[in-house]
């Protein structure tokens, strides 16, 4: 069995927080937007204020000069999306002086938020339309909560639920045509909070299957209590046995294995026979990691999935501990993984909430053609506002509904792991045996730095995420060295070190395109701090 133990010491330092941050520009020289830039017009950014005046009389300001371009505007890229939810306003001054202007124009402003990742940054971008008075300063002030505004994309959620946007566009006069606008932008402003997501970076749980024999019975149950009526739900036609034969360990491997037998139970008897293990732990919030090798067979039904601790179940192991309280589906379910023999190649994950259940409409999955010829990772990520599905760190189901309720989200308490395969009526008569094997169950929490720590440290931050190409991470600090910038996969393995130098206090790694789509980690040292960080490759 690989011994991939080691990276649970990979995951050092980094933690969940936030903390607010401002990104402004006076145009005076202090602020911290990098780099403006005009479409289809010029700008000027260090012009000297032709109006110092009223509520502005600063000494500069950002020339807007639209000598008839079409689509005329000027953005600024963000460092990092904006978190709408908590802080959705973007205000600036503005001076449109009336001989600056041609055409029988409707004066307006417009703010524009977009996507700068997307290939068509426009296609989901979201506008606010601000009314001009022409010949003062007055400030324009765009709230994404309050004001009316306009989805391009009319399937995209409101403004204040959505995390994508990490660019400002302003455009004066409106766009598609030939008019000429000359205008005055300072104190751009926006305070955003910045959140880091949270790292599960502790080992809290696991079960390697090092011993041969018989399951760990102080990390497992095997639940083989039949629900009422004499059948196993959805139609199923196995018993759940506590034998060795339907689950037992060698080879450094759990081996769970549905068998072709007669078999009798509790007064009732089945043509097959299966395991149904019940964890005798349980968590909220954290990273799940199974890497397993699944069976083939039209009729079976293997599953990595989570339950409620708070189910009420007859025969389920929290039960007989006295925690069951509600019943299915209010008690949540999370499958991290399903897989149908009529569908060989395909994988799928799920929630199942008072919402949606049965033939929920919350499910997403992944063409895996070697799920029963190689082993894979199956993994959830659980976090207090979503859930995240990835096999081989290849994210396919993203679970995060808009209004979370008991109805849509049950998932504030403790949860059990079931490992189990179900065997449908579809079966195939020349089916014998099966056997899903595990190769390792993982369950990791966030680590023990706090807050305080990591704020006080300012971990850098890193974007775009996901990347294409160029990865940049802003340092806390300016600083001149080289840096080794060391990339892994999630299981541990050293991809490439990237030796770069740190130019003030920026550090910039190139190529990334070479790599697969997924998830990688990466690791750096400066000044004697170790940092570790997560990101996506699309």
């Amino acid at each position: 069995m690989p011994n991939n133990i080691a990276l649970i010491f990979f995951f050092t330092l980094t933690i969940s927080s936030s903390f607010a941050q401002t990104l402004q520009d006076n145009f005076e020289g202090t602020g911290n937007v990098n780099t403006w830039f005009g479409d289809d017009c010029t700008i000027n950014t260090t012009f000297t204020n032709p109006y110092p005046s009223g509520i502005n009389t600063s000494s500069t300001v950002l020339k807007y000069d639209d000598q008839g371009g079409l689509y005329a505007n000027v953005r600024l890229e963000a460092s990092r999306n904006f978190n709408m939810n908590s802080h959705s306003s973007f205000s600036f001054k503005l001076y449109v002086p009336s001989n600056g202007i041609s055409g029988n124009q409707t004066n307006q402003v417009s703010l524009k938020l977009q996507n700068g990742e997307l290939e068509s940054p426009w296609a989901t971008q979201c506008e606010i339309v601000k009314t001009v008075k022409l010949n003062q300063w007055q400030e324009i002030t765009c709230d994404f909560s309050t004001d009316s505004y306009i989805n391009l994309d009319g399937n995209s959620p409101s403004p204040t639920q959505r995390v994508d946007f990490n660019r400002v566009v302003i455009q004066l006069n409106g766009e598609n045509n030939n008019d000429k606008v000359v205008a005055y932008i300072d104190d751009f402003f926006h305070q955003d909070t910045i959140i880091t997501a949270p790292i599960y970076n502790k080992l809290v749980w696991s079960d390697e299957f090092d011993v041969d024999g018989s399951i760990d019975d102080t990390k497992w149950f095997h639940q083989t209590k039949i629900p009422a009526g004499g059948s196993w739900y959805n139609g199923e036609i196995q018993h759940y046995t506590n034998q060795d034969s339907n689950a037992y360990v060698s080879d450094g491997m759990l081996h769970l294995v549905a068998r072709k037998e007669s078999f009798t139970d509790q007064g009732v008897t089945k043509t097959h026979t299966s395991a149904r293990l019940n964890s005798k732990f349980v968590f909220t919030y954290g990273r799940v990691e199974v890497r397993a090798k699944l069976l083939s067979g039209v009729g079976t039904w293997p599953a990595i999935w989570m339950l409620g601790q708070n189910i009420s179940e007859t025969g389920a192991y929290w039960e007989q501990m006295g925690y069951g309280k509600v019943g299915w589906p209010a008690c949540g379910e999370i499958d991290i993984m399903e897989h149908w023999g009529n569908n060989q190649n395909y994988i799928s994950s799920a929630t199942h909430t008072p919402s949606s259940f049965g033939n929920t409409v919350n499910v997403g999955g992944q063409v895996i053609p070697t799920a029963s010829t190689e082993f894979h990772i199956y993994a959830l990520e659980w976090t207090n506002d979503k859930l995240v599905f990835s096999v081989d760190s290849v994210v396919h189901f993203v679970y995060n509904p808009d209004v979370k309720n008991p109805s849509s989200w049950p998932y504030t308490d403790p949860q059990y792991i079931l490992l189990n395969i179900a065997i449908q009526s579809s079966i195939s008569p020349n089916f014998t045996r099966g056997s899903m094997d595990i190769d390792y169950v993982r369950v990791y929490e966030e680590g023990t730095n706090s807050i305080e720590h990591k704020l006080a440290n300012r971990t850098p931050f890193f974007y775009p995420n996901p990347v294409l190409n160029e990865l940049t991470i802003q340092l806390n600090k300016a600083t001149e060295q080289q840096v080794a910038i060391n990339l892994y996969s999630l299981d541990g393995r050293l991809i490439s070190t990237e030796k770069v130098y740190a130019t003030e206090n920026k550090l910039a790694i190139y190529g990334l395109s070479k790599l697969t789509s997924g998830m990688y980690m990466a690791n750096f040292s400066v000044d004697n701090q170790m940092y570790n960080f997560k990101f996506i490759k699309q």
